[in-house]
């Protein structure tokens, strides 16, 4: 068995979202610099390339449009070839894909809600947000009804999720007609008896994980008042912000201090220095418990004051992070939600910290997935860069082997009758979504395809778009 070399490299990428694509293209940059030459497949197990750029920010989302197009770029020069609607540890196992290629780069991401251990969280009416982050993003895999049907609803966190949440629960139907949004959902949103939606956060105001464009626009939603109370800026006095975003957040929350209610027919409330410590109900949602905190004076550090107050809603969402998804037969630390790893190279063990792990060869890890759900795109690039690099380090070490079976994985695919899709076939279904939003009874730039069923046939060429 002959070890592999820059020259022909074969790497599958397990995950279509921007970790992947972004690892794709690194790698291949990296190749091609070093005189060698690459070929990448792009497993997904959605029909369609972006993953959680198309499935997990909200549709009015003032940036969607810009990474797209970037991450559409990168797909369309074809130097990767995007293989969706193939579950890895389904359709083919990591052991199959190993066989084929030098490497596998997992980047599958993390999709599923983090816990929130209190009392009455799995009371009827408490939700996951990514479950409806899912829903409103028309996600081919969940259900496509979502009851709206409660007046007073709670968001619990302070990231860009659980923002995205509470604007879209808020916010006007008519308002989100301009947007990719799915007819099913518009629909939903219409018939929503939303008046008033409350964001909870543990920490104050200087601790919020915004970042500043959403917030103003969130102040500029139509016929929606924010209200914020006085008493969660009493410890801002003497503050000094670290940064000019941190500057520019604080002080477009202190103006609505002062903006007088306009009597919108919905509000959209801002809370801090709340812990939320129960869910309140008989057998379905009634209110919260939360403990009033304050700050301990180290960095963002709060703790509990003893005082408990209590919220009437009756529909609780949970934005307090996400948790990674594992992928068959790959080591997974079920405490930190990643790919057992270290910087990138997948270890053969349960927990992570373990330094007498081995080093699985060939195997290796970016994004969400390896270093857990927290930074931006940004930090998604630099991670993949720094997989990439010891990727590229092992092979001209001469550390992996070269795959051991040849042919084209496609005819495994379909000797198994898989209805695996191409990029050709996700340029069909874009064409098709945008001549969707052209028709629509409300103008739009597209309108998604929901059932997977569609997506794949329009992909396959079963319909004509």
């Amino acid at each position: 068995m002959t070890s592999s070399s820059l020259q022909n490299l074969r790497v599958a990428i397990v995950g279509a979202g921007p970790a992947g694509i972004y690892a794709g293209n690194i790698l291949t940059n990296s190749v091609v610099e070093s005189g060698g030459t690459v070929a990448i497949d792009l497993f997904e197990s959605l029909p369609a390339p972006y993953g959680l750029i198309r499935y997990g920010v909200a549709p009015d989302h003032p940036r969607i449009k810009g990474i797209v197009n970037s991450l559409h770029e990168m797909l369309d020069a074809g130097t990767t070839r995007f293989i969706g609607n193939v579950e890895v540890g389904r359709d083919i196992s990591i052991d199959e894909l190993q066989e084929r290629y030098d490497a596998v780069i997992l980047a599958t991401g993390a999709i599923r809600d983090a816990a929130l251990d209190i009392p009455g969280i799995d009371l009827e009416g408490s939700y996951g947000a990514a479950d409806f982050v899912a829903w409103f993003d028309g996600h081919p895999d969940v259900p496509t009804e979502w009851t709206l049907d409660q007046r007073e609803v709670a968001v619990i966190g302070n990231g860009n999720v659980a923002l995205d949440v509470a604007r879209v629960l808020a916010k006007h139907a008519v308002d989100l007609r301009s947007t990719e949004i799915a007819d099913n959902v518009l629909a939903g949103l219409e018939a929503s008896a939303v008046t008033d939606v409350h964001v909870f956060g543990r920490r104050g105001p200087a601790d919020i994980k915004f970042t500043p464009i959403e917030l103003r626009e969130l102040g500029e939603v139509p016929n929606v008042d924010i209200v914020v109370h006085d008493e969660d800026f009493a410890y801002l006095e003497g503050l000094v912000p670290s940064n000019n975003q941190l500057k520019v957040m604080l002080r477009i929350l202190q103006s609505w201090r002062t903006r007088e209610s306009t009597g919108a027919s919905r509000r959209l409330h801002l809370h801090f220095y709340h812990s939320p410590v129960e869910v309140l109900g008989d057998g379905k949602v009634e209110g919260l418990r939360f403990e009033r905190t304050e700050p301990t004076g180290e960095g963002s550090a709060v703790r509990g004051t003893g005082e408990f107050r209590e919220i009437a809603v009756q529909q609780v969402y949970r934005a307090v992070g996400y948790y990674g998804t594992p992928v068959i037969d790959a080591p997974f630390d079920e405490k930190a939600g990643v790919v057992s790893n270290v910087e990138g190279r997948v270890k053969d063990a349960a927990v992570t910290g373990d330094a007498d792990a081995p080093v699985i060869a060939g195997l290796y890890a970016t994004g969400w997935i390896k270093r857990g759900p927290v930074g931006l795109i940004g930090h998604t690039k630099s991670d993949a860069m720094e997989t990439i690099a010891h990727l590229v380090s092992d092979v001209e070490g001469g550390r992996l082997s070269a795959p051991t079976v040849d042919g084209d994985v496609l005819d495994l695919l379909e000797e198994r009758e898989v209805a695996y899709t191409t990029w050709d076939g996700w340029l069909a279904l874009d064409a098709h979504e945008r001549e969707l939003g052209a028709n629509h009874l409300h103008t739009r730039e597209r309108v998604k395809v929901v059932p997977r069923d569609e997506q794949v046939a329009i992909s396959r060429g079963a319909l004509v778009p």
